[in-house]
């Protein structure tokens, strides 16, 4: 019984594992459930891997971009955990500005009304200091934002092929540039005229269809092998 009351205990330190928690599980699923969370304790390296990001974090904002479908908004929530900092979803604080869904927001004012207004509230974002911030599509495709994002944070392309991009837009009709007869078309002119700018961040991942936590580490990873400037600082004492 005590051994069954230490696994308890560990359990309920870990938050992200509370929906685990059902009335009526025994002691074998208690055991079974804390061995499965054992196995996702960090390991030395992975320490080590988000330390040295942190350290080129600095005080600088990730940025993630990529075409919609990419996985920016939930990769960016994942990576953001990981790296104890704060998220952002430049999208969603669109929306709750504007009192409309980005829908919405083309239907009524059109495409280049949403740019401006998208511009203003990723500038916002940026001075906020370090988080994990998704954006648009096609936000770092807008020069002035692009160069914002280059000069006060650091860009991470979720670089996916157009048959991962497709199948997972494909789940929802929420794609305002996808409502075409031909969307996969649509898709694949956005891919050819986008990519060649998206190149310009400074760490490129593959999005795929592995767990979050695979990209999260190539991600973590890749922003540690970065150079420090004078903006990366130590990052804060936990």
């Amino acid at each position: 019984m005590g051994h069954i009351k230490h696994i308890v205990g560990e359990l309920k330190t870990l938050k992200p594992y509370c929906w685990l928690f059902k009335a009526g599980t025994g002691p074998s699923g208690l055991m079974a459930l804390s061995f499965r969370i054992r196995r996702k304790k960090k390991t030395p390296d992975q320490n080590i891997n988000v330390q040295n990001a942190l350290e080129i974090i600095g005080s600088k904002p990730v940025v993630l971009i990529g075409l919609m479908g990419a996985g920016k908004t939930s990769v960016g929530r994942y990576l953001a955990r990981k790296l104890s900092l704060p998220f952002n979803d430049a999208d969603f604080e669109i929306e709750k500005a504007a009192g409309l869904s980005i829908s919405e927001i083309f239907e009524k004012h059109g495409e280049e009304y949403f740019r401006t207004g998208e511009r203003r509230v990723i500038r916002r974002l940026m001075g906020e200091g370090a988080k994990v911030l998704a954006t648009g599509g096609g936000a770092f495709m807008c020069e002035r934002t692009r160069l914002l994002i280059q000069e006060l944070g650091l860009a991470v392309w979720l670089k996916a092929d157009i048959d991962v991009l497709m199948r997972r837009v494909s789940r929802r009709d929420t794609r305002p540039l996808l409502r075409t007869e031909d969307p996969q078309a649509v898709m694949q002119a956005l891919m050819d005229q986008r990519y060649p700018i998206y190149g310009e961040a400074d760490v490129v991942v593959q999005s795929r269809d592995v767990p979050h936590d695979v990209i999260v580490d190539e991600i973590i990873e890749g922003i540690g092998k970065l150079p420090k400037t004078d903006n990366s600082i130590s990052p804060p004492q936990k």
